[in-house]
């Protein structure tokens, strides 16, 4: 490689890593108007179940979601972004997640919403727990203290007193396990899987299987609260799409801790809408559960290496 040569390569880089650290900026951004979205949605669905049948507030909140999502995606993929060689994974990540948004919404027709999503960020903490015992990777010291102190924030937070723990908490943890354990099952998948086609399936099939639910009741709404239901499920679809593009536009340990901020509208929303001061437990547990968060992905960053810059193929050039 000749020194001219040389200088342009070690230019172009330089060139592509400020381009990508330029969107980190708009990556950040994109990530808080996620959380936001995810807020909201998640306010209008504790509202709903206090009115209305879980299976009914499942599936309008699934389908308007999978709408919003075909809307913007099929004109431009069409039904290719089906294609896929891994349907069976493609299925348990949406049947998981299925099970998974309901225990949400049920934790959130009995508990305060600033509870429930905190105790939902300790789905983490359960991946990294899985991913020791079934995946058998190493946990060192960190990884181990981080697992015991953010367990113990969840603790305080569920606060399990002589009654036992509350029933909304058992909901909101089982979420959180089953999220972590699917984090674990498909963490490949990105590999070979587009961001559309990942969205797709996972809209098509959650929107599927909470139709299964209305066997369970059905309530006519009235037009202004069948509206409500709709923005749910548009507020939830917004959200996934701000959260993935999040991710594409910055790396995930620049992006990743501004998600945090849903604890925030969370408790804003809650005490605005339905009066919940949080409690001191709330606050030092949530506190310890999101510091015990971001520990492990900066421990996790630590650990892999930087992706390579890949150059743009010259013309003519060869392997």
């Amino acid at each position: 490689m000749s020194e001219a040569s040389g200088k342009s390569r070690t230019r172009t880089i330089g060139q592509l890593r400020s381009a990508r650290l330029a969107e980190v900026p708009r990556g950040i951004l994109c990530m808080i108007a996620a959380s936001l979205a995810f807020a909201a949605s998640s306010a209008i669905a504790k509202w709903a179940v206090a009115n209305y049948p879980v299976g009914e507030v499942m599936f309008l909140r699934s389908f308007s979601s999978f709408v919003a999502c075909a809307i913007f995606v099929l004109p431009v993929s069409g039904l290719s972004v089906y294609a896929t060689r891994r349907p069976r994974d493609h299925l348990a990540r949406g049947l998981s997640q299925s099970i998974s948004q309901t225990f949400t919404v049920l934790a959130l027709g009995l508990m305060p919403l600033a509870g429930a999503i905190a105790i939902n960020f300790s789905a983490p903490l359960w991946s990294a727990l899985l991913s020791v015992i079934w995946l058998k990777e190493r946990a060192g010291p960190a990884r181990w203290s981080a697992l015991l102190f953010g367990f113990c924030g969840v603790l305080i937070v569920t606060h399990p007193g002589a009654d036992s723990i509350q029933l909304g908490a058992l909901f909101a943890l089982a979420n959180a396990v089953m999220y972590g354990s699917v984090t674990v099952a498909v963490r490949g998948m990105t590999k070979t899987e587009s961001s559309n086609t990942l969205l797709m399936w996972q809209m098509t099939t959650i929107a599927a299987l909470h139709a299964l639910l209305l066997v369970f009741g059905i309530k006519q709404p009235t037009p202004a609260d069948a509206g409500l239901l709709i923005a749910s499920g548009i507020a939830n679809a917004i959200g996934q799409y701000l959260w993935t593009k999040a991710l594409h536009l910055a790396p995930t340990a620049a992006v990743s801790p501004f998600y945090y901020f849903l604890l925030v509208w969370a408790m804003l929303i809650g005490f605005v809408v339905w009066g919940d001061v949080p409690s001191l437990g709330l606050l030092l547990g949530s506190g310890i559960v999101v510091a015990s968060g971001l520990f492990l992905l900066w421990h996790e960053a630590r650990r892999t290496p930087p992706a390579p810059v890949v150059l743009p193929a010259a013309r003519g050039a060869r392997p």
